[in-house]
């Protein structure tokens, strides 16, 4: 009889904190693939005899999401996030924390506080044309978040090691405040003895039935690169942002202003200064989606500086998406992007391990998308 008391006591003392536990998991997430076909119009001399389009499988940032909450008590939770970005198309290029992942605490009335990584600043256009089976590629992030030589803005992805405060909803406002103790890699000062890098980023919109308004401000510095000289960066970026909804209709407008410095042996450089601005449209019925934007990349104000002209671009893109299902859609993606002779913008993600580098389109030349997608969401 002892026995049997014991072997249930030492069983209550293993098992007893799986009992206890309040947190719950959730599974969510995209599977989304596309056969593209990439073309360079207007193609350089250094492609001469080579070939200028490719068909490809491509992965459009699939991912699979873990939630987890824990219902602290008092209107307080603890929250965790893992969002993890299998590439389908090529395992090789997969990561298992490639997005917005973190830890931290919600509270009904005070906001939540999260610290990991996050999508900071960037992407704020109201721009569908990637919502369900339209080609990620074809975003205006390849124009509104890049530069004429084209250097990102905030990453234009996840920005690392951030310390992030939600506001609570007040009657249609909301803002995000935002700091990183190094924005464009892992930490590095006390490897140099240079500058210590940071990064703000202050968003603050307002939403009342069909319309929303927005800013997004960043300014960011990174670490002093290790050796001498001192090498670094410096960007300001403010972005404006709103749509408005009418019926079966979306229409919006984004302005992003952005400057980019380069640091070396103690003298700052401007190596960008310009500001663009897209339009996109959607409309949607039924099992029926169609999306698209113009986009505008203006004149540097830094290369005109240093007797660099032709620094424009633009960009149309047009996607049909037909659901098959509240889960599933296919759809049709085509955009192209026409630079001057000395612009180089290119496709959002085509230019990281998402493209391929022969696709990536040197300055002057003009890259065509063609892209048929498939996109399972659960």
């Amino acid at each position: 009889m002892q026995k049997k008391l014991l072997a249930v006591a030492v069983a209550g003392a293993m098992f007893s904190p799986l009992a206890m536990a309040q947190s719950s998991v959730t599974i969510s997430g995209v599977f989304k693939v596309g056969i593209d076909n990439v073309k360079i119009g207007n193609p350089g001399a250094a492609r001469a005899g080579l070939n200028t389009n490719e068909w490809r499988l491509t992965d459009n940032s699939s991912r699979i999401i873990f939630g987890i909450t824990e219902d602290i008590g008092g209107g307080l939770y603890g929250i965790a996030q893992l969002d993890a970005r299998p590439q389908l198309d090529d395992a090789s290029n997969g990561s298992i924390d490639g997005g917005n992942s973190w830890v931290g605490v919600r509270s009904n009335t005070l906001g939540t506080l999260t610290f990991g990584r996050h999508d900071l600043h960037y992407g704020k256009q109201p721009d569908d044309i990637a919502s369900k089976a339209g080609a990620l590629m074809a975003t205006a992030v390849s124009l509104m978040d890049y530069t004429w030589v084209g250097g990102s803005i905030a990453n234009a992805t996840r920005t690392p090691n951030v310390i992030r405060y939600d506001t609570p909803n007040f009657g249609g406002f909301a803002a995000t405040i935002a700091y990183s103790t190094s924005p464009f890699g892992n930490e590095s000062d006390m490897a140099t003895g240079g500058r210590k890098g940071n990064a703000w980023n202050f968003n603050p919109s307002f939403t009342s039935g069909p319309f929303q308004v927005g800013a997004s401000l960043w300014k960011a510095k990174g670490d002093g690169a290790a050796g001498v000289p001192l090498t670094a960066v410096n960007q300001d970026s403010l972005v404006l942002y709103g749509y408005y909804r009418l019926g079966a209709f979306k229409v919006g407008a984004a302005f992003n202003d952005s400057e980019v410095e380069a640091v070396a042996a103690g003298v700052t450089a401007n190596v960008a200064d310009r500001r663009n601005w897209t339009i996109p449209v959607s409309w949607s019925m039924g099992s029926h989606n169609v999306y698209a934007h113009y986009t505008k990349a203006g004149k540097d104000k830094a290369a005109e500086a240093a007797g660099i002209t032709d620094t424009e671009a633009k960009m149309w893109a047009f996607a049909y998406v037909y659901d098959l299902s509240k889960r599933t859609s296919v759809g049709v993606t085509y955009a192209a992007i026409d630079n001057k002779t000395n612009a180089a913008y290119n496709f959002f993600t085509n230019t990281g391990s998402l493209g391929t580098p022969a696709s990536i389109a040197a300055a002057g030349e003009d890259p065509k998308l063609l892209a048929f997608t498939v996109r399972h969401a659960f």
